[in-house]
């Protein structure tokens, strides 16, 4: 079945209820995420996680929509598809603060939300990992790998600084994460890429997505200087 909003393939059958971490930012599988816990709503998450056996020691992180992180009512609407984080390793403070890294691994569709708790629970339904359509991903390959070299040409151009060149990885379904995870792009752009359905659908958007923002790069890098100084502040 695919949801009508993003087009991402689940499984309904199966389903599960999940401690979420909403945050500004889209988490992908495979990736690193530190955490600074402070609220005492996730304090009180981390504490119960800490109870668990390590292999349940999971929760939920999925984007915000509308609204902002910190606050009982700072939440107003979420995305629809997000991320486990797995708890890795973690570093209590004297005063009740945590400092965790998590690990990107299962995605979810969020189906509905559960208030029982200082945090909030989502009742989520698993997405499947496919590789899709294996022999345009193939071809997909190479024209992503060159882009993405040409795209952080560009931005140590832009920033006049180096870039380093991540090794990337011969699967599809990996390295479609790892390039979703290293480009910079807006909130929306990213939570497009984790929704999509299968590693060859990323692959395709990430190959335009890539032309994009290096043809912006560059422009930006040879834009004369007081041009910049014209142009509106946006305060995000």
């Amino acid at each position: 079945m695919a949801s009508p909003a993003t087009g991402a393939v689940y499984a309904p059958a199966v389903s599960a209820r999940l401690p979420l971490f909403p945050l500004g930012l889209v988490l992908f599988p495979g990736l690193l995420l530190p955490l600074h816990v402070f609220e005492d709503r996730y304090r009180v998450l981390i504490g119960e996680l800490l109870e668990k056996p390590e292999a349940e020691r999971r929760f939920g992180v999925i984007a915000i929509r509308q609204g902002r992180e910190v606050g009982e009512d700072g939440v107003a609407a979420l995305h629809d598809v997000g991320c486990v984080a797995e708890l890795r390793r973690i570093a209590p403070y004297d005063d009740g603060r945590y400092d965790i890294v998590t690990t990107g691994s299962d995605r979810f569709r969020l189906e509905g939300l559960e208030r029982g708790k200082p945090y909030l629970q989502g009742d989520v339904t698993w997405l499947r990992e496919d590789v899709g359509d294996a022999d345009l991903a193939h071809v997909l390959d190479p024209a992503v790998r060159s882009s993405f070299a040409d795209y952080l040409a560009a931005l140590a151009a832009a920033s006049a600084e180096d870039v380093d060149v991540p090794d990337l990885p011969d699967d599809p379904l990996t390295l479609s994460y790892l390039v979703a995870a290293t480009v910079l792009m807006d909130l929306e752009d990213r939570q497009q890429l984790l929704a999509e359905r299968d590693a060859t659908t990323r692959l395709r958007a990430e190959l335009s997505l890539l032309r994009r923002e290096a043809t912006l790069l560059r422009a930006l890098s040879s834009a004369p200087a007081p041009e910049l100084t014209r142009t509106p502040v946006n305060p995000n």
